[in-house]
């Protein structure tokens, strides 16, 4: 079992690889593939480029030590697809492209633009948690800006389907990072990036090891012209400008052979235009505006700030792995309106929004091997969050006719506070060698200012590995997800009543916790040497069904249920390596539908809410067929250099749209806009050079065909502007590993 777990996870250059893991597999193929890897970076050329020696002593200790880390939170009958800073690297625009893309090349997963979530996995809104180096990642307020960035990535998973116990609240999937440490990434590299829409980008990174202390620093600034997705199919963005800094950190100390402290730090501060669409029709007339007002001169903008730190402390004793974290978050958004602008083309509305979440919490997860046949896994989370929202607007009162008079200007301040608790215990019973079961439960507490909680979650996996060949995997997983506090709307309906921004209805029930049933199975076959085939399907009911949109204006996303949601799909995926040469390819089908709005009914219009108390409808992220497909080749110089080529491409059906009844009525998210393609291909070259170092020298071209490909076109539910993917993109890059 663990010849065939590293087998499994053992990814070459430029390979993805889904695999439906076993508990045995993950326990213990992975940790010691960790090991393994780390200590073959201090001796080759790794991404990075380095091949200074770190004391062999040290590497074996945190290599022990990652391996005892990974037995605490397996995924346990999971489905998990695996990318490594290697296949980051042959993926387009490498370890410059924005985190989210490089998801969009696993399986199920569909694009969509900044504004209405960036990506959506099997069918679901958002709903992802992440992790960095197996300590939860708290949530920060939705926006445009992508905090993580793949550089300091040194492998990661998405772990979706029927989830075991430890992970709770966030359901969807778990991007879950392990991190480059200075214990094998012993040196540094310097790199300037650049190209096409003004694109700058300086970055460096460096790692090291000082006695029992390791050490990873990676810092960048983007500045670009394409920072949002454009609302027009040209092929340069209006008032589009962007500038971005990022810095991360992570530092381990070594206290003896079984434990040690970590600690990880994160900063980003950007600085957003929101794009302009020229020709917008001038809506409002009121004393004071002017009669006309040029669209393609709006200035509205948004300043997105994310800080967060963990420390952490790890311990394996014999039978018993441990680790206990604390953590606090920092995030903020604000959005800053056109003030004559948007009175004249929102329909006499300009509002200025801020929100503000503050988190802390502490995280312990543990494992005991009681014996040959059980391991026994619980742990508990305690999370506090802190949401100030400030909104100004500014208005126009109306008179007995609806008719505009005078300029109002309205503050609704409000304060949204949650607590978040979770408790779970279970078991991996090796009922058979070839036979596994992971069952258990979690228990989940959702306290805040609007709603108050709770629900025992049982979950139990099966895995089945009849031959080294083949894996089959069956769970089921009731789910506990409560409403993001930070997107809840928490001021007061009345304040804006006789305005220009009053609402079609005042009802505004309070958003509720999701509650639901997942059904998962599947199978992971070899099919030839270096050939891996998998199939996946799902199927999910829901109360509750969580989902939110941007309404208005402002681009800051508000939640809200349905009453019930049903979502199901199926996945199959493939990929081959030989030598130098790897291929990939993922094709996915999803349905996800809602019924019944139950909350915050005064974003809705009454007619669009009467329909659907009556009707299923599509979700507006539901895309049915979703693909991917990558290839690479590498030629090894020997002392010269290396040589790489890769392409990789992504395919959609169209997220929805409003569409049209026979009888000439709006049904909500009744269509899709036209389906797409995006094909990227480059090129790198890597130089030896003296004292072990090396100069790469890069070309990436983005959307090869220059399809002009709508993601949004500004009708459907929550959705208030129209979105363009990409267009033809040529971006080069330099850097310098010493």
């Amino acid at each position: 079992m663990k010849t065939l777990a590293a087998k499994q996870n053992k990814l070459g250059s430029g390979k993805y690889y889904w695999s439906v893991i076993s508990a045995v597999a993950l326990s213990s193929g992975t940790a010691a593939l960790a090991q393994t890897d780390g200590a073959a970076s201090t001796n080759s050329l790794p991404a990075g480029g380095t091949t200074n020696v770190t004391d062999l002593g040290n590497v074996t200790v945190i290599g022990q030590l990652n391996q005892a880390r990974n037995q605490i939170v397996p995924s346990l009958g999971a489905s998990a697809y695996t990318i490594n800073k290697s296949q980051i690297e042959t993926a387009s625009q490498g370890g410059n492209a924005p985190f989210s893309q490089i998801i969009l090349r696993a399986p199920g997963v569909a694009e969509d633009s900044a504004p209405n979530g960036g990506l959506h996995v099997r069918g679901e809104h958002a709903n992802l948690q992440y992790r960095i180096n197996d300590v939860l990642l708290p949530e920060g307020v939705t926006g445009f800006g992508q905090e993580l960035d793949p550089r300091f990535v040194d492998s990661m998973q998405l772990i979706t389907g029927s989830l075991p116990a430890q992970y709770g609240f966030r359901t969807a999937g778990v991007v879950d990072i392990q991190t480059k440490s200075g214990a094998f990434e012993n040196g540094g590299s310097g790199e300037v990036y650049g190209g096409s829409y003004n694109t700058y980008r300086p970055s460096f990174e460096y790692g090291g090891s000082d006695g029992k202390l390791n050490y990873f620093f990676d810092g960048s600034y983007d500045h670009n012209d394409l920072g949002i997705e454009n609302p027009t199919a040209a092929h340069n963005a209006i008032h589009d400008t962007t500038g971005q800094y990022r810095g991360f950190t992570y530092l381990s100390y070594v206290l003896d052979d079984t434990s040690r402290i970590s600690v990880m730090g994160s900063a980003d501060y950007t600085d957003f235009q929101i794009p302009n669409t020229p020709g917008l029709t001038n809506l409002y007339s009121a004393p004071g505006l002017p009669t006309t007002y040029d669209s393609a001169t709006l200035n509205e903008n948004q300043n997105e700030q994310n800080y967060y730190g963990v420390i952490a402390y790890q311990k394996s004793a014999g039978d018993l792995n441990l680790q206990v974290s604390t953590f606090i978050r920092n995030s903020d958004v604000h959005f800053t309106p056109d003030p004559v602008g948007d009175l004249v083309l929102n329909n006499g509305v300009a509002s200025d929004v801020q929100r503000n979440l503050y988190s802390g919490g502490l995280q312990a997860d543990a494992s005991y091997e009681l014996g040959d046949k059980h391991t026994l896994r619980g742990g508990a989370m305690l999370m506090s969050e802190s949401t100030a929202i400030n909104t100004a607007t500014t208005a126009y009162n109306l008179d007995s006719q609806g008719n505009p008079t005078t300029q109002t200007n309205i503050v609704d301040n409000s304060n949204v506070k949650a607590m978040f608790a979770g408790v779970y215990l279970q078991d991996e019973w090796k009922i058979l060698p070839k036979v596994t079961l992971n069952y258990g439960a979690r228990f989940d507490v959702y306290n805040s200012s609007f709603d108050n909680e709770n629900q025992l979650s049982p979950r139990v996996n099966l895995i089945y590995q009849p031959t080294d060949a083949t894996t089959l995997h069956a769970g089921y997983s009731r789910y506990f997800t409560p409403p993001p506090a930070e997107s809840v709307s928490a001021g007061s309906l009345a304040k804006y009543d006789g305005t220009s921004n009053q609402s079609a209805t005042n009802l505004d029930s309070n958003v509720k916790s999701e509650r639901a049933n997942y059904y998962d199975v599947g199978v992971s076959q070899k099919l030839l040497p270096g050939w891996q085939a998998g199939l996946d399907g799902y199927y999910k009911t829901a109360q509750n069904q969580l989902d939110d949109g941007t309404f208005g204006q402002t681009l800051i996303p508000a939640a809200f249920n349905y009453s019930v949601g049903r979502i199901y799909g199926v996945e199959l995926t493939s990929s081959y390596e030989h030598g130098g040469f790897s291929v990939y390819a993922n094709v996915a089908y999803s349905k996800a539908q809602g019924k019944g709005w139950n909350s915050s009914q005064f974003l809705f219009d009454p007619t669009d809410a009467a329909y659907v108390q009556n009707h299923w409808i599509s979700l507006d992220h539901d895309q049915r067929y979703t693909g991917s497909f990558g290839t690479a080749y590498t030629w090894k110089e020997g002392d010269t250099g290396r040589t790489r080529v890769f392409m990789d491409a992504l395919y959609g059906s169209g997220l929805r749209t409003d569409g049209t009844a026979a009888d000439g009525s709006k049904i909500p998210n009744g269509a899709s806009v036209p389906a797409y393609y995006s094909i990227n291909v480059g090129i790198e070259q890597g130089f030896n050079l003296p004292h072990k170092r090396m100069l790469k020298a890069r070309l990436d071209v983005v959307n090869l065909t220059d399809n002009v490909y709508q993601l949004r076109n500004g009708t459907g539910v929550g959705v208030n502007a129209s979105q363009y993917g990409e267009r033809l993109g040529f971006f080069g890059s330099l850097s310098y590993a010493f």
